[in-house]
């Protein structure tokens, strides 16, 4: 399968995923400013019309969007890495979960803080409207290792977009003690520890590359 990713994007979500399932799998990453895709610069619109991260080719070549989506087609796709849920309760609240993470922090509170562009206004009334989104997080991991009873796909989407607090000074994790041992505790696992070291190497060359078009 080919994963199209940008580094440190919400589609890290999706690599730590496969890590977790010691999937095979290839990693083509997707210039965000220039959409083009680095291994053969073809036009990452051919691929996606919206030219978003994560977009995913299975094996049998159908084109998958929407991370929440694609989390879930990786963890049943792997069953024996048990990063889904069971079929029930558990999997609505699974389902429950990547649905929070991606309207709730994902849009209603990260995408605005981390866009250059955004009116200084705009981000403050963000932060005073959503910022109680990471209260509920935090009262939920209160005496809890992750989101489910076992790690899983929403674990990895939901220490992806915490992780994009380290380029937001308003938000200090520090307020929220559970989300910040969540965070350390879920960092030192080793698929972890391995994407977010690629994909911050990756970064930073693409930061590079654009300073110096």
């Amino acid at each position: 399968m080919d994963l199209y990713f940008s580094p440190l994007a919400c589609s890290m979500a999706t690599r730590i995923s496969l890590y977790e399932a010691d999937a095979e799998a290839n990693f083509l990453e997707v210039d965000p400013k220039t959409k083009r895709v680095l291994q053969d610069q073809s036009d990452f619109h051919d691929v996606n019309p919206l030219s978003l991260v994560p977009t995913l080719r299975t094996d049998d070549g159908v084109i998958l969007t929407e991370n929440a989506a694609i989390l879930q087609y990786v963890a049943e796709r792997f069953p024996d890495a048990h990063i889904s849920a069971k079929p029930g309760i558990e999997r609505t609240r699974l389902q429950q979960w990547l649905s929070f993470i991606g309207t709730e922090l994902h849009k209603g509170l990260f995408v605005t803080l981390l866009e250059p562009k955004a009116p200084a206004e705009a981000k403050a009334y963000v932060l005073q409207r959503n910022l109680s989104r990471l209260d509920h997080v935090n009262k939920h991991l209160e005496g809890r290792e992750f989101l489910l009873d076992h790690f899983s796909v929403a674990d990895a989407y939901l220490f992806t977009v915490l992780n994009w607090t380290q380029a937001i000074p308003a938000i200090d994790l520090a307020k929220w003690p559970a989300i910040t041992a969540y965070c350390d505790r879920i960092r030192k696992r080793p698929s972890v520890k391995k994407a977010v070291s690629e994909e911050f190497t990756l970064y930073k060359a693409e930061l590079a590359r654009h300073k110096a078009a």
